[in-house]
């Protein structure tokens, strides 16, 4: 449990978990086909867990309460999934509570069913337990949870987020800017090898009938949630680590959206706040964590500070009049590219920066290199390090759970072999081994890899100004290296030091080749 909870601030997977701010935990589909909109998971049922500590009221206020929520974006395909041989689903929801020493701990998950095939709604909470029925329910549970999580993990933040959604910038850098461009010259190290790798991805990783879709719960309709997820969630303005942190925005959603997907039906208009942290000048980075020992948050912001800084010295060295980034034609052509073109499906939405002047124009490059560099590495290199041991992190649940609708046949197998259960509920062997080969590979760095600010650039060691900028950067890079090892080192930050306890290091800059769990590099290259 302690593991299950920690990881989700320094696992593969740290960027989803989000704060409760309203009570109680409500879905946003439509009830009129998905069923009651309120969850399951009940005052009491918290407070049961928590009354040594504070009521639900104060744990609200003091922002004490956490939830991994993969409920709406999961429930509409739990009836297409379901008739996929091999596999199930369930719309989930797992609530946390963090403890006074910045640790979490699981209090209930809700696995939901929508209404389908004449049947209503189900949906149960479940709870840890000391008694051995639940305590075995409480598993499988988490067996759910950790292979939804899995699927986003896989689907979104890491191919979504990072492969698939640097793509344009790739093209339009390519296209409008000549190889001659400072800003081409700039980003060209961070798109090294992206386009072949997302090539091979296509080819044997998200393929129809590919290792995605045979090992990983959503199967055929894994590219389905990632396109509707695309729709839904993702916006350029928050891909820049300071603003995920804070919050992310769900546009209006009508069903028309999805006459090619799923009748998804959203109500329209609503914030998700991942309430992450908060604005506060006066907090290192601008920003004041909810959640002190938030070990991607605190060496990612250290990381984006870094990056920013080489990027404003870059940038201002070229444009030290804001008139010259408006009237760079070519500048110009790339950022509406990248805009109409590259990211059409959204080319109108009101929150894409404008790029007007140098401090635009230095935001938009930091968090494309933030999304090529520090995103990437802190979802990819430590995939054989967590996932490598299947049980913490399925990637496929194959069972139903045995409390749903459950014959008394189904009830006596659990009640007698409840291992056998949980095993069969697990991936297969050949889908264990298969993930665990390609995670092996995917977690590898190259003997070439070529490490955020470790070597410049031939262009940038002919200017003087930025040769002495570029040293600059690698040496609060190298600065970097040694706050993360006095961080990993603090007894009294538990989520990175502890017994058996895998140290953070994804956002450790450099590394040797292999699979070593840390290395910045400055591309997605594998």
């Amino acid at each position: 449990d302690e593991e299950f909870a920690r990881q989700t601030l320094s696992g593969i997977n740290p960027c989803v978990l989000q704060l409760v701010t309203e009570w109680p935990l409500k879905s946003k589909l439509d009830p009129a086909i998905y069923g009651p909109p309120e969850s399951v998971i009940t005052k009491e049922m918290v407070e049961q867990q928590i009354r040594g500590f504070c009521s639900l009221e104060e744990a609200l206020e003091q922002k004490k309460l956490f939830v991994l929520d993969y409920h709406d974006v999961l429930l509409p395909y739990v009836k297409k999934v379901r008739q996929l041989p091999g596999t199930t689903l369930y719309g989930s929801r797992t609530l946390f509570f963090l403890n006074p020493d910045e640790t979490l701990r699981p209090l209930a998950i809700e696995l939901t069913r929508p209404p389908m095939d004449g049947k209503p709604q189900w949906k149960e909470a479940y709870r840890p337990s000391w008694h051995s029925s639940g305590v075995w329910l409480w598993r499988l549970a988490k067996a759910h949870v950790l292979a939804h999580d899995s699927g986003y993990h896989q689907l979104i933040s890491h191919w979504l987020r990072t492969h698939c959604c640097t793509e344009p910038y790739i093209i339009a850098t390519n296209r409008q800017l000549s190889e001659m461009h400072p800003i081409y010259r700039l980003l060209h190290p961070h798109f090294r090898y992206t386009m072949e790798i997302n090539a091979l991805a296509r080819e044997y990783l998200i393929n129809a009938d590919g290792i995605i879709e045979t090992s990983f719960s959503p199967g055929k309709y894994s590219m389905e949630i990632c396109s509707v997820a695309y729709d839904l969630l993702w916006r350029f303005d928050h891909e820049a680590l300071p603003a995920d942190l804070i919050s992310r925005y769900l546009e209006s959603a009508f069903p028309d959206i999805f006459e090619n997907f799923t009748a998804i039906n959203l109500l329209t208009n609503f914030f998700i706040t991942r309430g992450m942290a908060v604005e506060d000048p006066d907090a290192p980075h601008g920003l004041r964590l909810t959640i002190k020992d938030y070990p991607f948050a605190s060496d990612g912001l250290v990381l984006w500070d870094i990056l920013k800084e080489w990027v404003s010295d870059y940038v201002n060295h070229y444009y030290p009049e804001a008139s010259l980034v408006e009237s760079d034609e070519e500048l110009q052509a790339w950022w509406t590219e990248i805009r109409t073109v590259g990211h059409g499906d959204k080319k109108d939405e009101p929150w894409w920066p404008v790029l007007k002047t140098p401090q635009d124009l230095i935001q938009i490059v930091t968090t494309i290199t933030w999304v090529t560099s520090g995103h990437h590495a802190s979802v990819n290199f430590g995939q054989y390090t967590y996932a490598g041991y299947f049980p913490s992190r399925p990637t496929i649940a194959r069972k139903n759970m045995p409390t749903e609708e459950a014959t008394e046949r189904d009830w006596e197998f659990f009640m007698k072999k409840p291992e056998v259960l949980l095993l069969l509920c697990f991936p297969s062997q050949i889908q264990a081994t298969t993930v665990m080969a390609i995670l092996d590979v995917l977690s590898n760095h190259s003997p070439d890899e070529e490490y955020l600010g470790e070597k410049s650039e031939l262009a940038w060691a002919k200017d003087p100004v930025i040769q002495a900028a570029f040293e600059k950067f690698n040496g609060r890079l190298m600065e970097l290296e040694g706050i993360i090892d006095e961080r990993n080192a603090n007894k009294d930050l538990k989520n990175r030091n502890g017994a058996g306890i895998v140290p953070y290091e994804f956002l450790k800059p450099f590394s040797e080749p292999g699979v070593t769990a840390k290395g910045v590099p400055y591309s997605i290259s594998i």
